[in-house]
């Protein structure tokens, strides 16, 4: 998470826009994430010449620099990866729009320091950057586009374990942040499949080219993911417009994993869904949808972990109950993680889970692994504080990823405890219930009393003040 100073100079940024005219948050956004790109490419060699690196204009006069990044910069960054790349169709309507030099070199030089100021390693930081700057966006928690914290994500990757054999998809890809943490996973586990010394040119090709895809329907997000994934080593970034919802979407059997946080916006219009979404689950519920567009993507043995709001786990509708059943009864769903309330802050406020599942087509659900998330490492306020990382009450992530590498040992859990294990047949008992409340069992308070012999001598007293009390009132009346 961003330091309250560096939240704070984005923000001077984000006001340099603001009086300089440029007053809509998404134009803000793409303008700042253009120069946080440009600044990015700077550290990547043969990328752009050096008379139009980021290094080579920063500390040019306002003219200058002015007519180099519009005139120059711009127009070549439009054509990253070649003039028919899927990350050149992204940009080729991008509209350069900082109006004045002047504008345009308070920006540069405060990017400048501020990128100068991030951790060494400032992959995560810029990540966080990004969805800072989303989280701006006054529809951001009315669309459906929730940013999902880079904590979350990361763990979320852990828990799955990409390989590289693995095919990856985000269907709603927004910044690419799920993929992105899945490349450096793979990355820095298989470190020597893909060195160029000692790698297999058949894995490297399959990492940079065909390992990870990701849609979305918004332009600015397109760009945005693109940039992102560019720059850690995918050549042609797999991002493309993409209403997965639709007819007109067909892929099936295709991907091997699925990492989502897809939106949650409620119904939408029942009309364009596809039909064969609908055979699964008749419903306009986006979140539900999702679901089953997952399921029918997904390869045979192909999994998936999805973030869900908590009404997906309990909801009492046909379509709510027919997507739970159909995910424990005709594939094998593994665990749910509750999460708490506040990741989502300052932006949302909702509940959700984590489902963790594999398709089978054959079923193979027996028991499911519940796990109540209470804390993620950081206040669960607006202010989303970083807490002590090494506390498990301030921090359950490394004992999720522990408890669900070793599933055999939660038999022995009790009910009562933070994780357990269900079996199927008290879950479909249950109309496929996968709220952990309807399985928890919670421990009374344990009361405290104190030892009879205070207990009666503190009667004796009562007694005493009450005929004390009546012996005055006597007296008073006389």
């Amino acid at each position: 998470m961003l330091t309250g100073e560096i939240r704070h100079r984005v923000d001077a940024i984000w006001e340099i826009f603001w009086t300089g005219g440029i007053t809509n948050p998404l134009t803000v956004i793409e303008q700042f994430t253009y120069l946080l790109f440009l600044k990015r490419l700077d550290e990547k060699e043969g990328v752009l010449e050096p008379g139009i690196r980021w290094s080579g204009f920063a500390h040019k006069e306002a003219d200058d620099m002015f007519r180099i990044v519009k005139d120059e910069v711009f127009p070549r960054l439009k054509r990253l990866g070649g003039k028919n790349s899927r990350f050149a169709r992204h940009l080729e309507n991008a509209v350069f729009l900082i109006p004045s030099p002047v504008m345009l070199q308070r920006i540069v030089t405060a990017i400048d320091r501020l990128v100068g100021d991030l951790p060494a390693k400032n992959q995560d930081a810029l990540g966080d950057l990004y969805e800072y700057l989303l989280a701006k966006l006054s529809t951001s928690g009315t669309n459906g586009q929730f940013r999902t914290p880079r904590h979350i994500i990361r763990m979320m990757v852990q828990l799955m374990k990409p390989t590289l054999q693995d095919t990856i998809l985000d269907p709603a890809a927004g910044t690419a942040g799920f993929l992105v943490e899945a490349a450096d996973y793979v990355a820095g586990t298989y470190r020597d499949q893909l060195s160029a010394e000692s790698g297999t040119p058949a894995l490297q090709q399959h990492f940079r080219q065909t390992m990870f895809y990701g849609f979305d329907t918004d332009p600015t997000m397109l760009r945005i993911a693109s940039m992102n994934l560019l720059l850690h080593g995918m050549e042609d970034p797999n991002i493309f417009y993409r209403d997965v919802l639709a007819e007109a979407y067909t892929e099936e059997e295709k991907y091997s994993l699925v990492l989502a946080n897809p939106p949650f916006k409620g119904s939408i219009d029942g009309s364009r869904v596809s039909a064969s979404l609908l055979a699964a689950v008749k419903t306009k519920k986006t979140e539900l949808l999702f679901l089953a567009l997952i399921l029918r993507v997904l390869k045979t043995g192909g999994r998936c972990a999805v973030i869900v709001p908590d009404g997906v786990l309990f909801g009492s509708s046909k379509a709510h109950v027919a997507i739970r059943q159909l995910i424990v009864d005709r594939h094998r769903l593994e665990a749910v993680i509750s999460l708490p309330a506040g990741v989502f802050r300052p932006y949302a406020g909702v509940s959700t889970a984590i489902l963790i599942f594999t398709k089978t087509n054959c079923g193979g659900t027996e028991r499911v692994w519940f796990y109540d998330m209470l804390a993620d490492g950081y206040s669960l306020d607006d202010h989303r504080r970083q807490l002590d990382p090494d506390k498990h009450e301030e921090n359950n992530i490394p004992d999720i990823l522990a408890r669900f590498a070793n599933l055999e040992a939660e038999r022995s859990r009790a009910r009562t405890e933070q994780s357990f294990l269900v079996e199927v047949g008290e879950i479909r008992a249950n109309r496929y219930d996968l709220s952990i409340n309807r399985y928890k069992q919670r421990m009374p308070a344990k009361k405290e009393y104190p030892p009879p012999g205070q207990i009666l001598q503190e009667i004796a007293q009562l007694e005493d003040e009450i005929a004390d009390a009546l012996r005055q009132l006597k007296e008073m009346i006389g």
